[in-house]
């Protein structure tokens, strides 16, 4: 089935309005999808949480290519990037994660993959994203269509996004600051990720050892793991920040790795600190097979209250220790 046709299939528009889109694409050419936006009879992002389940790939979140790091955009030349539109987003060990068009094109994975060395594993994007991030980061200019559209795009999500946030973060602040224990603190902190990752887990730091806390999704009772020099945690702890990917085959990561019964291939894991001391990780995902789809400045911004929070907890031990017995 073509992609119109499901479209029309999936109610997402009608077929008076797929034949208007077609006639446009052959005047002003583009992406069938670039067309349907420009005409408002579908929004971009639900054209991108279609592609995922059409094209049987996981469709990538904008957020994650806002900040690519260099050298994972040096992985992929700018002729290669603009010839077979794509934009390399994460690299880890031999794998490329890719933003692409069409992500059933296997010749060109192959060839990707033999010009760079890495296995390529790919993610679909619409075309108006796309030619914003290959702008980005590569200089390739956009016609003037794209910027307008894509422009107009950006701007209300922005607004519907930062409203959402900002009311959302106040409530749970609120939360935190009514917590008794640090046991409460944790109990807040994954509720508010179940939202976000189907799992989620909070392990607790000492100098040599980790160990589980509290666990949603996940059993962490019990749980006990070295700080191996190749495992997550310890990358985490040795730069203090988070780590985002597949959790990886390494000796470090056995335990844990036993203990959610595979290796997801997209995780994330931060640290929790008090009085400038990691004390603990946040683990979360979304089960082993699917990508993490969720706002990471989000989860940030919860472990950040709940940092505060902890020196609640303290301050109200204090104040009822000036009480006389």
């Amino acid at each position: 089935m073509k992609l119109g046709e499901a479209l029309v299939s999936g109610n997402l528009i009608t077929k008076e309005q797929l034949k208007e889109a077609l006639e446009r694409q052959v005047m002003f050419g583009g992406r069938l999808g670039t067309n349907l936006v420009e005409l408002g009879y579908i929004k971009d992002e639900d054209i991108m949480s279609f592609f995922g389940k059409f094209f049987r790939t996981p469709a990538v979140k904008t957020g994650i290519l806002d900040e690519i790091d260099p050298e994972t955009i040096a992985s992929l030349d700018k002729g290669l990037a603009e010839k077979y539109m794509m934009v390399p987003f994460r690299r880890d060990r031999n794998r490329l994660h890719v933003a692409m068009l069409d992500p059933r094109s296997f010749e060109v994975i192959d060839e990707i993959r033999f010009a760079t060395g890495f296995d390529i594993i790919p993610y679909v994007i619409t075309e108006l994203r796309l030619m914003y991030y290959l702008e980005k980061y590569y200089g390739i200019k956009r016609d003037l269509r794209y910027i307008s559209v894509h422009d107009k795009i950006i701007k209300t999500e922005e607004q519907a996004s930062h409203f959402e946030w900002h009311s959302e973060a106040f409530k749970i602040a609120e939360q935190f600051a009514g917590v008794n224990d640090k046991g409460h603190v944790i109990d807040i902190l994954l509720n508010e990720t179940a939202g976000m990752a189907a799992r989620g887990a909070v392990f607790e730091v000492n100098d040599i050892l980790i160990s589980g806390w509290k666990g949603r999704g996940i059993s962490v009772d019990g749980f006990e793991d070295a700080l191996g020099d190749s495992s997550v945690y310890h990358a985490v702890l040795k730069k203090e920040t988070l780590y985002r990917g597949p959790l990886l085959q390494a000796p470090g990561n056995e335990k844990l790795i036993e203990r959610l019964q595979g290796m997801p291939r997209d995780c994330c894991m931060l640290p929790i600190k008090f009085h400038d001391k990691v004390i603990g990780l946040l683990y979360v995902d979304n089960g082993n097979e699917d990508v993490l789809d969720t706002d990471l400045s989000y989860i940030s911004t919860l472990v950040a209250m709940a940092e505060v929070s902890f020196e609640f907890v303290l301050l109200r031990k204090k104040l009822y220790g000036v009480i006389p017995a």
